[in-house]
């Protein structure tokens, strides 16, 4: 009769010892080397391959090493484990070391059932990182099997990489780019959604009739919605975003889906906004009352609470005090800078005024041609204050507005040309020079236009003041080392100012990027840029929201200001976030002090909303709509026709008064929103639990640190410390060839073992190849007793050590333990798990009539000093004696395991157990536990 091997078990196949895995079927075994990683991973067929059980062996005690040994072996083994016991099931299996504030989504989650989440966390604190601590847990712990990410295209392939690198999850892109070749590899009558497990979606390009009823059908159990706020419904929203919402409702329908939004302004100054978010997470929630704040509202509140994570910066930095950790943010150094138009750049702005004022003035036509004359107006009074390539631009094309076919038409596309709202219709920034060539435009109208253009084309260069005085600032910024980013307004103003500052800027290489490239290509030419060690980036806002940038960028310039301050926010959160090297990012706002349009700007709309955010520590929206501080800006203007000296136009007092108090009352109702959904839910307490609990099964941080940095110097790899946990390390033709394979690299690198790093340094996670490689070379020469030429022992599994340490005979074991967990789910799906941990125990005594120590004490054996060195003969006959006489341990080591089982089962239902979709969860042992060291540890003197 055939042999079946059960998950956990070790056989012997292929001249070498595996452990089999989940997966494995009767006739095709899933294994991966007793020693090995998960990307050895192999399929023996058990027909064609002979297969037989085969057991662990013990040390071999003619081998004996260092207690160093002990250490390293009890390290290579924890780094190597990727089923790792405790609390979470995926701990094991990321290349990101979670900072405590992390854990507190994935907290809330895991007690929920089905999961609804909104995480509303400030700009650049991690909720990307959040979002998939949550995916790859429940994907561990089998209770979900299918994933999809909804999205804005131009955000795909950055939700690609952050899985793929960081969760090892490969997720496929459905996009309108991709879904044709996806098709192609469809079996007859399948679907993309059966098809890939994980996928990363379009919004947009799913919410279409033609693409929506496909994917509801065949919806994945877990859901996550990037920039949920474009999913929201208010008053008058367009048919796009209200597409957006019926399909994000509709996934929200099944009582059996995950469900997480993911935003950064959940509010955006609108509360039915909000409320309708809400109730994507439950519909009752979109009909709460208005009134919050009373004591009889308190259960409402409470339970909203277990579904919204909303916290500041200055939150995340209280609890890293409280727990004794610290998250690195960068310093943020504001600074504002002016410059004054040219004289020829006055006149031609006081004559592109003036032709601007008449078009308004026209009170002739209909409603519609006097709102197109409106946008038309604004678009060249704009334009003029971005760049003389933008006003030519502008002065030349069409404008938009023209060929709208109703009068809403007209309204959405100059909003869209012209202001800086928050998009609605559409899930990316407008950065297109619009047009200010109006359709009724007399000939004579239309040379006037053409020789203002040519006026334009004119100061290109050296007449523009405003270029000249940033390509200085620009030179400054590069000359201290810094990496700036110049967002500008419109995508002609973009490409002008990268090539003037190509010019300028010798030996830094500029690259601009704006909406007509596509969302690849964009990633593209930023990874390509970053290759350079000074570089400027040039663009539009199509960068300024979602984009990761501070890996390679360190300062903004808002070369254009916003007539949105929600937008500068933005622009600055790419470089100013988590993972942000530099220790001080840098954030200059640049205006015209006599174009009027940047004075108002300025001090109405964005001082003010610096004001709050300092003072209350989040933004609040400028309430209402800008379009009426806009249009009492260009009327003030009108009433002199013709640029000014003056900065602020005292006509604006009664428009900015009103408007700064309808800020104010906003202001106040954010802040207590903020305080009635505060995250009071998960505790400090129970996060440091959790997060020690992890780290201990797992061998995080500190633990890689010194791990890699020990076995780099016992191979002879030289090894230089430098300041911030980093080291360089010297890869030459000297270093041992087996040692050069096992981490992959021929060439000198330097690492670091901390977030965030400088660009062009490795970060050394638990995962990254390096740290797998040195772990697994360590694990697998420590295992076998004969080693290949090149290769070396960097642990030994057996040895004796004289110390100071201990007062008497004190006998070690560095044993592993594998464990079945059988979970059922309470929704009918069953999984089988393996799950592995590794320990050191410890006992006094005699092998025969041991005293166990307890834990703590074990734990605390690994870091006592040797202090001399012993007799050959004498080491190897106390480990004799000690590895002869195994076999009356194993009892002991039996119940140790049985009483882990235990302790993980708990673990394991613990944060679930407030969730009715745990079901049940059995752990048992398998099989015999592996004594990977045996350690003996004498008292020096005796």
């Amino acid at each position: 009769m055939e042999a079946t091997f059960p998950t956990g078990a070790i056989v012997k196949a292929r001249g070498r010892q595996w452990v089999v895995l989940p997966d494995s079927s009767d006739d095709v075994l899933i294994v991966r080397p007793i020693g090995g990683l998960d990307d050895e991973v192999v399929g023996i067929c058990k027909t064609i391959e002979p297969v037989s059980s085969a057991s662990f062996s013990l040390p071999n005690w003619q081998q004996p090493g260092d207690f160093n040994s002990c250490r390293l072996l009890r390290d290579a083994a924890r780094i190597s484990t990727r089923s790792a016991a405790g609390p979470f099931r995926s701990f094991g299996k990321i290349a990101v070391d979670p900072r405590p504030y992390q854990l507190v989504p994935l907290l809330m989650a895991m007690r929920l059932d089905p999961i609804r989440l909104l995480i509303a966390d400030d700009v650049g604190i991690g909720k990307t990182v959040e979002a998939c601590l949550i995916a790859k847990e429940l994907i561990e712990r089998g209770e979900v099997t299918r994933m999809a990410i909804l999205c804005p295209p131009h955000l795909a392939e950055q939700w690609q990489r952050e899985l793929s690198q960081k969760f090892h999850i490969d997720a496929e892109l459905v996009l309108s780019s991709t879904v044709q070749r996806l098709e192609r590899g469809l079996q007859p009558g399948e679907s993309i959604y059966q098809r890939y497990r994980y996928i990363i979606v379009s919004t947009d390009f799913i919410k279409s009739p033609r693409h929506r009823s496909d994917f509801l059908r065949e919806c994945p159990e877990l859901v996550i919605v990037d920039e949920a706020h474009a999913c929201t419904l208010s008053g008058g929203v367009g048919r796009s975003r209200q597409a957006r919402f019926e399909l994000i409702r509709d996934v929200s329908q099944s009582s059996d889906r995950h469900l997480i939004l993911v935003t950064a302004t959940p509010h955006s100054g609108n509360e039915d906004a909000f409320r309708s978010l809400l109730s994507l997470i439950d519909a009752k929630f979109g009909d709460l009352p208005r009134d919050l704040e009373s004591d009889s509202r308190s259960a409402i509140r409470a339970e909203l609470a277990q579904h919204l994570v909303q916290r500041l910066r200055r939150n995340v930095i209280a609890m890293d005090k409280e727990l004794k950790t610290e998250t690195t943010f960068p310093d943020r150094e504001d600074a504002e800078e002016s410059y004054k138009l040219g004289t020829e750049y006055k006149k031609l702005f006081g004559k592109v005024l003036g032709f601007a004022s008449e078009l308004v003035s026209d009170e002739t036509g209909t409603k519609r041609n006097r709102r197109v004359r409106w946008w038309s107006a604004l678009a060249l009074l704009r334009a003029m204050a971005s760049s003389p390539a933008a006003a030519a631009a502008t002065l030349r094309n069409r404008a938009a507005t023209a060929d709208a076919e109703n009068d809403a038409d007209v309204e959405e596309l100059g909003r869209r040309a012209v202001l800086d709202q928050e998009e609605l219709e559409i899930t990316e920034v407008f950065d297109m020079t619009p047009g200010g060539n109006t359709a009724e435009d007399t000939s004579q109208t239309a040379e006037r236009l053409k020789r203002l253009a040519r006026e334009a084309e004119g100061l290109y260069g050296k007449e523009d003041a405003k270029l000249q005085k940033a390509i200085k600032l620009i030179k400054d910024l590069v000359k201290s080392d810094y990496n700036p980013i110049i967002f500008c307004r419109f995508i002609d103003t973009a490409e002008y100012v990268a090539s003037h500052l190509r010019d300028a800027l010798k030996g830094v290489e500029v690259a601009a990027v704006t909406g007509t490239l596509p969302p690849k290509e964009r990633e593209d030419r930023i990874a390509e840029l970053g290759e350079h060690k000074q570089r400027v980036l040039v663009c539009t806002d199509c960068l300024s929201e979602g984009v990761n940038l501070q890996t390679l960028f360190d300062a903004v310039i808002h070369y254009d200001l916003s007539w949105n301050p929600t937008r500068h926010e933005q622009r600055e959160g790419r470089v100013d976030r988590f993972g942000q090297a530099k220790e001080k990012v840098r954030v200059l706002t640049y205006f015209g002090v006599d174009n009027q349009i940047d004075g108002v700007v300025l001090d109405v709309l964005l001082r003010k909303h610096k004001r709050i955010k300092s003072d209350l520590g989040i933004s609040v929206a400028v309430p209402g709509s800008s379009e009426d501080v806009i249009k009492a800006l260009f009327e003030g203007m009108q009433l002199r026709g013709e640029a000014d000296n003056q900065m602020y136009l005292p006509g604006l007092d009664p428009v900015r008064q009103e408007l700064h108090a309808n800020w104010e009352d906003a202001r106040e109702k954010e802040k207590q929103s903020r305080s009635r959904f505060a995250q009071h839910a998960i505790k400090t307490e129970e996060v440091k639990a959790e997060l020690d609990a992890v780290r201990e099964a797992i061998g995080a941080g500190p633990t890689v640190s010194r791990f890699v940095q020990d076995v780099l110097h016992l191979a002879g790899v030289p090894i230089a410390n430098r300041p911030k946990e980093t080291i360089d390390v010297t890869i030459s033709n000297e270093t041992p060839r087996a040692m050069r394979h096992a981490i992959a690299r021929d060439e000198p690198f330097r690492g670091r073992f901390n977030l965030p790093v400088d660009d062009g340094v490795i970060y050394f996670s638990r995962t990254h190849p390096i740290v797998e490689g040195l772990a697994s070379y360590t694990l697998e020469t420590a295992l076998d007793d004969v080693q290949a030429e090149d290769e070396r022992q960097i642990a030994r599994r057996c040895g004796v050590s004289k110390t100071k340490g201990v007062t008497e005979k004190t006998w070690l074991l560095v044993i592993r333990l594998r464990y079945h967990l059988n979970v059922k789910h309470r929704r009918g799906s069953d999984a089988q798990l393996l799950a592995e941990e590794v320990l050191t125990v410890a006992f006094t005594g005699q092998p025969e009539r041991p005293k166990w120590l307890d834990e703590a004490k074990s734990q605390s054996l690994l870091d006592v000093v040797p202090s001399g060195n012993l007799p050959a003969s004498l080491v190897k006959q106390q480990l004799q004696h000690f590895i002869e006489s195994v076999r009356s341990l194993r009892p002991k080591l039996d119940e140790i395991a049985q009483s882990r089982a235990d302790e993980l089962k708990e673990a394991h239902t613990r944060i679930r157990r407030e969730s009715k979709m745990t079901g049940t969860v059995g752990v048992t042992p398998v099989d015999e536990v592996d004594i990977l060291g045996c350690f003996i540890l004498l008292p020096d003197g005796a």
